[in-house]
């Protein structure tokens, strides 16, 4: 059995019309490459509207590379970087920070519900202070989490103070942060800038681009040289306006919330109408777009026997994750296959 919408993850969805029409738009006529055209412009003048700052903005294929590129700018081979044990540049990426830093460690803190605290920034950063030992450079959270929670601005303030006690720059993986822009009611500059926050990783990928991710510099003095690490990395598109117009596109019409704010309303939603079902539990508490539901094995695999598609790499729990896109009408097949296959198990 196949299902025409999957949940397993947002990387499922297409482009929302918003970001087709901006590259249908860009598709027309010859511009100048590798950025220097018109649409690449309007794109890093929107997100510096957005932030309502002077910010430095860049353009890269992908998360791993927007995220690893930024970390490398903020630290020396010599230097370490803080992140909870959940986080995708822990466990997702393929040593791609290490590698474009040529070297710099992650030391990773135990986070249960993935998020950092200061205290466990404070703990790593003060361990030790020889030079047989990697020295702290920056510390790196994720917006919203891998366990789909938000950051409250109180929190990345806090962690904001506690970097800037210890010297330690402060890295956002924003790969959902439109997600939790949308959670929180709150504006790209307060859960960034205004908190502190030093270097984001803005994902378009997750919110309805085909590809593409922002790094967004809010002291430009970091982003020195920049351009020649995307370079370097192969991240300089030589038809750049395939990926910045998208951003012109989403940002310019709203629509970078307002795909954040229906996925993240379905993952509500989905939440609510499994509440109760025998058997099974929502592992954390739904913020974002993403539900993790702890179940028996047999339930779990009657899903997929079903057509169904997830991940289950935190603590055994299916994640399901809900996109621009996401459908009513096959999230409540979702729930009536959920409720089936936990009354075929007998309600364990």
């Amino acid at each position: 059995m196949t299902n025409p919408q999957h949940f397993a993850s947002d990387n499922y969805a297409g482009i929302c019309p918003e970001a087709w029409a901006a590259l249908d738009e860009a598709n027309r006529g010859h511009v100048p490459a590798y950025g220097d055209d018109p649409w690449t412009e309007r794109a890093s003048k929107a997100l510096r509207t957005l932030f309502g700052t002077a910010c430095e903005v860049f353009f890269v294929f992908n998360g791993t590379a927007a995220n690893a590129l930024a970390l490398a700018s903020l630290c020396q081979s010599y230097h370490s970087v803080i992140c909870s044990a959940s986080a995708h540049v822990e466990t997702d990426e393929c040593g791609a920070p290490e590698f474009f830093s040529n070297g710099s460690k992650l030391l990773t803190a135990p986070a249960p519900d993935g998020k950092l605290t200061p205290d466990a920034i404070r703990a790593l950063a003060t361990s030790r202070s020889d030079l047989h030992f990697p020295k702290p450079g920056a510390v790196t959270i994720t917006q919203s989490t891998e366990t789909g929670l938000v950051y409250a601005i109180e929190e990345i303030r806090a962690i904001s103070a506690a970097c800037r006690e210890l010297g330690l720059r402060l890295h956002m993986d924003g790969a959902r942060f439109a997600n939790a822009c949308a959670a929180l009611d709150a504006s790209p500059a307060e859960i960034t800038w205004q908190a502190g926050v030093d270097v984001l990783c803005f994902g378009g990928t997750k919110n309805g681009m085909a590809v593409g991710e922002a790094i967004v510099f809010f002291d430009p003095a970091l982003a020195r040289d920049f351009d020649y690490r995307c370079k370097q990395a192969g991240q300089l598109a030589s038809k750049m306006r395939f990926i910045s117009a998208p951003w012109a596109g989403l940002i310019e019409s709203g629509a970078w919330l307002r795909n954040a704010r229906h996925g993240n309303a379905c993952a509500r939603a989905f939440a609510a109408d499994i509440a109760g079902v025998p058997g099974v539990e929502v592992l954390f508490e739904v913020e974002a777009n993403a539900v993790f539901v702890r179940a028996p094995a047999e339930v779990l695999a009657d899903l997929r026997s079903r057509g169904w598609r997830f991940y289950t790499f935190i603590g055994g729990a299916a994640r399901f994750m809900f996109g621009w896109d996401a459908d009513p009408a096959h999230i409540a097949r979702l729930v009536a296959d959920l409720k089936a296959a936990s009354a075929a198990a007998g309600g364990a």
